[in-house]
């Protein structure tokens, strides 16, 4: 049997059953738990290459299929059912320090009796406070309260950044009408484009928790099985307060428009004021400025400003007419 060292292998623990743990190595995983003494949990990192991948596929004692669905590149949730086990595929929100929130990465579960394998690509916030619990002594006592805590975790950290997004929203629809437009374009498609990938990946989790709750083993009690449909509850909340987000956003989108055609009719109005204004004056100016005998006024003193107020007054009642019949229409 191969000497592995710890590439691949994130982290690995064996549950003693009455809430306590500790960590194991490749000696431990390979020997398996014994008897009555609790579960292991090994979490490995999805490599091309590496140790972790050849004890899936050579001595995990995982059937092939199943050793492939762990490290597929196909991410979406979902669960499948076997006589020995369960397969579950979810996804989690990182809130790491510069992740964003639409980061949603993957994390595979085998559930056995005595055993959890879990693979994931990118590291997961979620999974991080999970070990932190481990550590102080608040450990799972079976693979079900195992799925089940990790899901309520998973969940938590959803609930954090589908609420700040819904806020988000709320401030964009108090801005529309006094921000200007150019400033918002851009924050409107970002919560929009965020909501609606969020939703891509949360609304089939839901069915991946109801399906596992499911499953028929005595690792997964009645309190496990509440706690997945409790979870499967909120997921089906976060996606409905998505469909919300990405609704209001398209609402704040129709506005953004129709303030913009507004802007746009009162300056094809005033447009238009000007022109009907200066045109019949630029044509009267035109004709008392050409250069032929015979002009009217041309000898008197007094003609330049004569022809100025008479200019201006039409103008300003042209002006008047035109703003009075924009009222009534």
């Amino acid at each position: 049997m191969p000497d592995y060292d710890s590439e691949g292998l994130v982290t690995a623990w064996i549950m003693d059953g009455a809430g306590g743990a500790k960590r194991i190595g490749w000696s431990e995983i390979r020997r398996g738990p014994e008897p009555g003494a609790g579960f292991q949990w090994i979490h490995l990192q999805q490599l091309d290459r590496g140790h972790a991948r050849t004890w899936l596929g050579d001595e995990s004692g995982i059937e092939p299929s199943i050793a492939d669905s762990l490290v597929a590149e196909e991410t979406r949730p979902r669960c499948s059912l076997y006589e020995h086990g369960a397969f579950l595929n979810l996804r989690g929100i990182n809130l790491k320090p510069y992740s964003l929130p639409d980061e949603m990465h993957s994390i595979r579960f085998w559930v056995e009796p005595n055993r959890v394998v879990s693979v994931r690509r990118e590291p997961l916030s979620a999974v991080g406070d999970f070990e932190d619990a481990l550590a102080r002594g608040r450990a799972p006592r079976t693979p079900g309260e195992f799925v089940a805590d990790l899901s309520m975790r998973l969940v938590d950290r959803m609930d954090t950044v589908i609420t700040a997004l819904a806020e988000e929203a709320d401030e964009l629809e108090e801005l529309v009408l006094n921000a200007t437009l150019s400033n918002l374009s851009a924050k409107v498609s970002e919560v929009r484009r965020v909501a609606i990938l969020l939703r891509r990946y949360i609304a089939p989790q839901r069915e991946a928790l109801n399906h596992f709750s499911l499953e028929d083993a005595e690792w997964l009690s009645q309190r496990d099985r509440n706690r997945l449909r409790e979870a499967a509850d909120r997921v089906t909340r976060f996606a409905e307060e998505l469909d919300s987000v990405r609704d209001r956003a398209a609402v704040i989108y129709d506005q953004m428009v129709e303030r913009r055609a507004e802007q746009m009719n009162r300056s094809m109005l005033i447009l238009a004021v000007v022109t009907v204004v200066f045109a019949p004056l630029t044509l009267a100016t035109g004709l008392m400025g050409m250069n032929v005998g015979g002009i009217p006024g041309s000898d008197d003193p007094s003609g330049f400003w004569t022809v100025t107020l008479l200019a201006t007054a039409a103008g300003l009642a042209m002006a008047a007419v035109l703003f009075r019949w924009a009222r009534w229409i």
